[in-house]
């Protein structure tokens, strides 16, 4: 795997003044491992989370109650996470394209649900469309384990470029957790290159939501902060973070959906192009488009090239949940997410 350019490496404050107590989420095997939704049990068994298959969608169902679906319907262009609810079943995505809202936005077709693509692979652009070649196509499962506390799913997808070629093998690891007042999505997106493969320099990517329209900063009650503690989106976009969240309030309640970037992940911390229209996402890779556009020294290509066989690591955590955060809390539950492996 090469990079053009510099790798900027920021190092991981540990908080200390703020007190979690953890409570382990056993597997299969016997072992234990930190949850990161430790600090929402309080002590209470976690709900079960379980799997439902149906035609082109798996729903994922958390004490009984349905918190999401993963999509993968061929007339999509990537498989999505639609709708994406927090424990009080807030839904947090916009329903555009997929179901007709009256009143709601409808721009940008190809922000759907929970997504991860990217602009400019090869010559192909797997982000801005809404048709077909290209396509990030869904072939199978490879893994689904219900559990008290969290579940697995696992697939496998093809990236496929406009020539109708497989240029990517993506292996994906969903493991949904159960808190009491939040849920949280642990996603891992392993990209194998099948040829050589050069992600280009662009904003359009990458790990992303397009968020309802009542959660949004620019016609909503909505208000990102990251995890350098600036906020709002003018503020936030180009800039790297291990973390934002967006909070909002809808029918007098208080919810939020919080983005976090695992170290361990390529270009770690990612770059944010949260926009105050509801577009909230993590990109790693269009580092001197962001450079550029907040007018940093010297910019510098990431420029990711994986030669055939070589693979690259993605992994950002998904937290949505009722009430508020603050950041001391974040920061600790992103500390405690950054220790696993």
């Amino acid at each position: 795997m090469k990079t053009k350019g510099l790798m900027v490496v920021t190092t991981v404050v540990i908080i200390t003044a703020v007190t979690v107590s953890a409570q382990s989420c056993s597997d299969s095997s016997g072992c234990t491992q930190v949850c990161p939704m430790a600090p929402d049990y309080s002590g209470k068994t976690a709900a079960p989370v379980s799997f439902v298959e149906g035609k082109d969608k798996i729903d994922v169902l958390i004490g009984g109650q349905h918190m999401t679906s993963y999509l993968f319907m061929d007339t999509l262009t990537k498989p999505v996470l639609y709708p994406v609810k927090t424990p009080s079943a807030a839904v947090l995505n916009r329903g555009f394209p997929l179901v007709k809202v009256d009143g709601e936005t409808s721009d940008h077709p190809h922000h759907l649900g929970i997504f991860f693509t990217y602009d400019e692979v090869n010559d192909s652009g797997f982000w801005n469309n809404t048709t077909w070649p290209p396509q990030i196509k869904h072939i199978q499962v490879s893994e689904m384990k219900s559990g008290e506390g969290k579940g697995t799913l696992a697939t496998v997808m093809h990236w496929i470029d406009k020539n109708k070629k497989p240029i990517l093998e993506e292996k994906r690891t969903m493991v949904f957790h159960a808190g009491e007042n939040a849920y949280a999505i642990d996603f891992t997106m392993d990209l194998t290159a099948k040829t050589k493969v050069e992600f280009g320099d662009t904003k359009e990517g990458m790990f992303a939501i397009r968020t309802a329209d009542w959660l949004r900063e620019k016609g909503g009650t909505g208000k990102y902060l990251s995890s350098n503690g600036d906020t709002g989106a003018g503020k936030i976009w180009g800039k790297r973070a291990a973390w934002v969240t967006l909070e909002a309030k809808k029918e007098d309640k208080t919810v939020g959906i919080a983005i976090m970037n695992h170290p361990s992940s390529v270009n770690y911390p990612t770059f944010w192009h949260a926009r105050d229209y509801g577009l909230f996402s993590a990109n790693p890779l269009g580092q001197e488009a962001f450079e550029k556009g907040t007018k940093a020294p010297d910019p510098q290509k990431f420029g990711l090239e994986l030669e055939p066989g070589e693979t690259a690591h993605f992994r950002f955590l998904v937290i949505v949940y009722d009430g508020t955060k603050t950041k001391k809390q974040l920061d600790a539950q992103f500390e405690q997410f950054a220790q696993q492996k």
